[in-house]
């Protein structure tokens, strides 16, 4: 027969089962995202990495949660957010950019990696060997300034009496002055009188620079690929139609939002991959073991729209190349 003291006890411990329990139930992990663009502006490209993580079976509010981190186009704040992520004891960090990726680098050798680059990941020093990376970093790559010289040609294909032509970069790009250099070089290699280097880190600047291509009667513009240029699509290709400058990017998205031509690998879809491969290390795969992987296909997207209305006719030749022909 069980008395009154040994009774309360027994409910006591009986109430206090669940909490226990929960207690000791797994706490849902936090996956880091740096980038060094701004959360609204990121907002398309966090989706596509939330659907490679639903894909691998982790669904944000469910079973992971997401810790952002946007540099709003300062790459020197990258560091300090990277360090952040790391004090927050983040399961994974999503590096979004070879920048973001050596800031998460520098703040953690324990913490796994990856990164989304447009540039080549080992002459960036981010990995030694890209089949076996090793250490707590991997990711994926996608061609980018290696195509400067083809973007260049096309676009003097495309317009073939220009000669002077404009390059816009963004002068806080670690990588902007290997950007210039192997523009002009694929200038002078096409045959251009002149190619003009124009920067610009913000809205308004990207505005100036227009104004400035008119002022130096620039006839063609490329824009380098660059994580901020990225985010500002909509401008630069509203900016390329009012004008009147025929322009080149590396996005496919850049086409599709009024820009005559676009050159380069699909960006969504190699945030989508991110999310898969952190999916994979959430499940127990280690980073070093997970192979870097290249971006093996390069799309040429072309706006007939945009041509109309800027009155170039395409070569048949260059039409038949296209990927893509928006009309």
């Amino acid at each position: 027969m069980i008395g009154r003291r040994d009774f309360i006890t027994l409910i006591g411990g009986a109430a206090a089962w669940p909490v226990a329990a929960r207690a000791q139930q797994p706490a849902v992990p936090v996956v880091g995202f740096l980038s060094p663009r701004s959360h609204e502006a990121a907002r398309l490209y966090v989706a596509d990495f939330q659907k490679g993580l639903a894909e691998a079976g982790y669904s944000e509010g469910r079973n992971v949660a997401i810790e952002f981190r946007g540099a709003d186009g300062q790459y020197d704040r990258l560091p300090a957010m990277a360090a952040d992520l790391v004090r927050r004891q983040v399961a994974v960090i999503a590096a979004i950019s070879p920048f973001a990726a050596r800031a998460a680098k520098m703040a953690t050798t324990n913490i796994p990696i990856v990164f989304q680059s447009a540039f080549d990941p080992m002459e960036f020093g981010l990995v030694s060997n890209l089949n076996r990376p090793g250490g707590n970093i991997t990711g994926f790559y996608r061609f980018a300034n290696e195509l400067m010289p083809k973007s260049l040609e096309l676009l003097h294909e495309a317009v073939p009496n220009v000669a002077v032509m404009a390059l816009l970069v963004n002068p806080s790009s670690p990588r902007a002055d290997g950007q210039s250099r192997e523009a002009e070089a694929a200038a002078h290699s096409t045959g251009l009188q002149q190619l003009h280097v124009l920067t610009a880190t913000t809205e308004q600047e990207i505005d100036i620079a227009f104004k400035k291509m008119a002022e130096k009667q620039a006839g063609a513009l490329v824009i380098a690929q660059d994580p901020y240029f990225s985010t500002q699509i909509n401008q630069l290709a509203v900016l390329a139609r009012h004008y009147a400058i025929p322009s080149i990017y590396s996005l496919p998205e850049f086409a599709t939002a009024g820009g005559l031509i676009s050159y380069g690998a699909s960006l969504r879809y190699q945030y989508q991959q991110v999310g898969g491969y952190v999916g994979r290390i959430l499940k127990g795969e280690k980073a070093g073991d997970l192979p870097v992987q290249q971006a093996t296909k390069v799309e040429l997207v072309i706006n007939l729209k945009t041509a109309k209305t800027l009155g170039i006719t395409f070569p048949l030749t260059l039409l038949g190349r296209a990927d893509e022909v928006i009309e």
